[in-house]
């Protein structure tokens, strides 16, 4: 349900106000100016039952807009789509018209919606509640769910809104339980599926495939209806996640104002010499991005534009929230009580009247999450500032579609943090606005992942022959099966495969690599949540500050044996960053592209990682305040990764001496870490990466790239068929930085394991130049890179 907020008139010059002062003028790298667009209605499909045009006319929508008709056709004669269309173009509307009209001719007719978070599957359960249309019982299905209203949910419910996690542990392993709601089955309604991403998104895909193999088991065929941002290829996605032929409706025909987007730079601040303070070795730090952030919120909310400011952390929205409550209590005392933030971790009570006041117009300003981004949807905004890269360009795209919704002109403004990627993009506004929305990367196929589900599958139902196909290629399929048997986790037998054991099969779809470590308060034994154990040595190490629901935490003990992080309710002024060292062998290239004198590769490594310590860093500034040492043990992993390797002559001709190799090498690694995120749909940290002026495999100087995931996640695979242009990215984001030697918004990494050390920014931009002209930059996509 759209929470519309009524729109005042704005100063025309709300950008030029923003920046009267030159010094804050000079922080605006590039302003886009994206043009209106007017809406584009089509005649109610003749199929959509009366009863149910009505209601919707009642509610506010006189008639469809172009893309949403075409979806619903689409999904009405029996096509799969996937709707990648832009915020606020009515993409619930597409898939819900189908599904309810189904039910209200159909009693037996059954749907099942799934979204990544539980408050965007409250406001739709509201929204199809609020059409009064008794013939569809909609319910929640979640770990919310009061025992007493499950069994209800399974016999009578005809629309289920749940989450993967729900379908994967509650649904599908009880199948029989929900026999007569799968027999009737007609529609699945993947919401946000760009979401879906990485490690998680390749479960989730698998999760999927069980549902299709349970569903025929039931004589059920569903139709696919998926909603996403705007991607690349969107159809190509809905495949990887369903295993379907997917039809992609792109054309948005809905109504959108015209949008200022600015690009800001906070500034850099000098290094406090003498002292603790600044970065590593004396580097500068710039301004943090919260700060900017809070003192742009408050300027914007006394200008009267209702704002939201979208920040990565929980802790950090709260803070944006009080330093702007601080700036307006001096500037303009009677708005002070107008700004809030909102998080993860409100009560309902507290989320409606969030709702009640921004509808109101009383509520000004608010600071949130990313997390609101999927959480709730908010419309009639005028102004958004996006904190940092919040992953994806889709989701910038996204956060930044909040303003303007009600037809009128909006401005956002995307506020850098101190990073390579986010300094690249305010220097190269063409990677933003002049090219296509990436693609979501997801490898359903990684044994990793797929074998675990082949157990869950087995358990549900045995596996036959006519199976494989569905779960992947069918000859990896069967060799992996052939490892399970020997394993003793399956039998074979002439009809299949069976779950050997009485004990259901145990998967954590959020993961990969190991139980999840468990994190529980010291004292009450409260289980606040988990972390992956790839990710475990990193995040919950003794001493590890750790956000939940807006609460921090700090580890007191990590327990690797039992899978357990003791940690305890604190208010530290610093956050912590692991540092580790890393060894890296070629296991085997399945892919390479010679040129002169460069070589770029794909294939299986194995790691060798040890986390040795951890900074500690000022919340604000990212002053260094310290480094604790740890003692952690050697984990080893396999995965996929992409690397380049140069020859002597070639960095010869970069003017490299042997002793300037490690360094600029080094450099170009850290760099080219953090940029990788633009390229595939990845975080820095589901990444890491080595560099060696002579690895033993390669008898040459090699940087290496790797999925942080047993088995990769598809990232590598991005890197490599994006090499040239990630490569060149690296390398802007590298030359347009104005610090001397080198800093965190370029080539210094808050988890290098070496102290940053040794790290040549020119000798960087020298070796990154050579490997572009010995060929590598002949495939340049000029479109992406500039």
């Amino acid at each position: 349900m759209v929470v519309t907020v009524p729109s005042v008139p704005l100063p025309e010059t709300l950008l030029g106000r923003l920046s009267r002062d030159p010094s804050r003028a000079e922080r605006i790298t590039h302003v886009e100016h994206v043009p209106a667009r007017v809406g584009r209605r089509a005649d109610w499909p003749a199929w959509v039952p009366q009863l149910l045009v009505d209601r919707l006319q009642h509610a506010g929508v006189p008639a469809p807009w172009e893309h949403q008709a075409a979806a619903a056709d689409l999904a009405r004669g029996g096509s799969s789509v996937v709707i990648a269309t832009g915020t606020a173009s009515g993409k619930s509307l597409a898939y819900l018209l189908p599904v309810l009209a189904s039910q209200l001719e159909d009693e037996r007719a059954t749907a099942l919606y799934l979204s990544p978070t539980k408050a965007l599957a409250a406001d739709q359960l509201r929204a199809v509640r609020a059409l009064n249309l008794t013939a569809v019982r909609a319910a929640t299905y979640d770990g919310d769910t009061a025992r007493e209203e499950r069994e209800w949910v399974r016999r009578h419910a005809s629309l289920v809104l749940t989450n993967p996690d729900m379908l994967h542990r509650g649904v599908l392993p009880r199948h029989g339980d929900w026999a007569s709601f799968l027999r009737g089955l007609r529609f699945v309604i993947v919401d946000e599926c760009h979401s879906y991403r990485g490690v998680f998104g390749s479960h989730v895909a698998q999760v999927l495939r069980r549902l299709r193999r349970v569903c025929t088991r039931y004589g059920a065929s569903p139709v696919f209806l998926l909603a996403s941002a705007t991607v690349s290829s969107p159809e190509e996605s809905a495949g990887r996640l369903t295993g379907l032929t997917v039809t992609p409706v792109t054309d948005d025909a809905s109504p959108r104002g015209s949008t200022e987007f600015a690009l800001w730079e906070p500034p850099l601040m000098p290094a406090l010499h003498g002292s603790a303070g600044g970065g590593e070795h004396g580097a500068p730090v710039r301004r943090s991005a919260t700060a900017e952030t809070g003192d742009l919120l408050a300027d914007l909310v006394v200008e009267g534009a209702r704002t939201i400011a979208f920040v990565r952390s929980r802790r950090g929205a709260e803070a944006v929230a009080l330093n702007a409550r601080r700036a307006i209590l001096e500037a303009a005392p009677e708005l002070g009580s107008r700004v809030a933030a909102y998080r993860a971790g409100y009560l309902p009570e507290e989320r409606r009247e969030l709702e009640r006041r921004l509808q109101s117009g009383d509520l000004l300003g608010i600071a949130a999450t990313n997390a609101l981004e999927l959480g709730v949807d908010v419309a009639g905004l005028d102004a958004v500032v996006l904190t940092g890269w919040p992953g994806t360009v889709a989701s910038v795209w996204q956060q930044a579609g909040r303003a303007g919704r009600a037809g009128q002109g909006a401005l956002a403004v995307f506020v850098a943090r101190d990073d390579p990627l986010d300094t690249y993009l305010v220097h190269h506004p063409e990677a933003l606005f002049g090219r296509p929305v990436e693609t979501t990367v997801l490898d359903p196929g990684n044994p990793y992942v797929l074998g675990p589900h082949l157990c869950m599958a087995a358990a549900e139902l045995p596996l036959t022959e006519d199976d494989l196909s569905l779960f992947g290629d069918e000859d990896a399929v069967r060799l992996l099966l052939g490892d399970l048997v020997r394993r003793g986790l399956l039998r074979s037998r002439p009809k299949g495969w069976f779950w050997t054991s009485r004990e259901r099969p145990e998967v954590d779809i959020r993961g990969a690599g190991g139980p999840p470590v468990r994190l529980v308060e010291t004292g009450t034994g409260r289980l606040l949540g988990t972390v992956d154990a790839s990710s475990a040595h990193g995040q919950a190490h003794t001493g590890a500050v750790y956000l939940h629901q807006g609460e921090t935490y700090v580890v007191d003990a990590l327990d690797l044996a039992e899978a357990v992080a003791l940690v305890r309710l604190d208010d530290p002024d610093y956050s912590t960053s692991a540092r580790d060292i890393t060894d890296i062998r070629i296991v085997g290239t399945q892919a390479s592209t010679s040129y002169d004198g460069v070589t770029l590769c794909l294939g299986t490594v194995d790691v060798t990682n040890q986390v040795v310590s951890f900074l500690r860093k000022r919340v604000g500034t990212g002053e260094i305040l310290g480094e604790e040492p740890l003692d952690l043990p050697v984990r080893q992993l396999r995965t996929r990764a992409v690397w380049y390797t140069v020859s002597e002559r070639v960095l010869g001709l970069a003017g490299l001496e042997s002793s300037d190799v490690p360094g600029a090498a080094h450099a170009a690694e850290h760099a080219a870490i953090g940029l990788l995120p633009l390229f595939a749909t990845c975080d820095r940290w589901d990444i890491g990466g080595v560099s060696t002026a002579l690895h033993e495999d390669t008898g040459e100087c090699t940087v290496f790239v790797y999925d942080g995931h047993p088995g990769g996640a598809g990232f590598a695979e991005r890197g490599y068929a994006r090499g040239a242009s990630w490569l060149y990215a690296t390398r802007q984001a590298i030359a347009a930085c104005e610090c001397a030697a080198g800093c965190p918004s370029c080539v210094q990494s808050p988890k290098c394991g070496n102290g940053n050390e040794p790290l040549d920014k020119a000798g960087a931009v020298r070796l990154l130049d050579a490997v572009l002209a010995a060929g590598l930059g002949s495939g340049l996509d000029r479109a992406v890179a500039g």
